[in-house]
């Protein structure tokens, strides 16, 4: 079963790190990495910035499409006000068949804040003692799993 997974940092550049990491457990057969997207908010912007790994290839690789929803809901349909409230509604509605819900939404918008970095991983059979390991040099925190 592919699972959604955010890990949120205290750094502009910790999801970047992260990424790193579960890319090279990737290579060695300890974790299906199917797609992954980073948010990076830097101090001093009003909004964060989004990076899209199309590169990954596989059956379960999401594409821009997922990730542009995904996003557009957590960090800016707030700020296009009430005149898009029946698309927002849609949206919402297709993205709760996949697990998503206005609870996930609502706790990624209020933890990824300025001066932040969220990575975003679609991942099945991770040997968790193998993955766990190498992330603890991380100081991170689980949003949703």
């Amino acid at each position: 079963m592919t699972t959604l997974t955010v890990l949120k940092f205290n750094s502009e550049g910790g999801a970047d790190n992260a990424l790193s990491i579960i890319q090279g457990l990737a290579k060695q057969q300890l974790i299906n990495l199917h797609d992954a997207a980073i948010v990076t908010w830097p101090t001093g912007k009003k909004k964060p910035k989004t990076k899209e790994l199309h590169n990954l290839a596989g059956i379960g690789a999401l594409g821009g499409a997922f990730w542009g929803m995904l996003f557009g809901l957590i960090f800016f349909v707030p700020f296009f006000g009430a005149a898009l409230g029946a698309a927002v509604g849609a949206l919402t509605g297709a993205m709760s068949d996949v697990g998503i819900d206005d609870d996930f939404i609502k706790s990624v918008r209020e933890q990824v804040t300025e001066g932040t970095s969220a990575l975003f991983l679609m991942t099945s059979n991770a040997v968790i003692d193998k993955v766990k390991e190498p992330l603890k040099q991380l100081d991170f925190e689980l949003i949703a799993s």
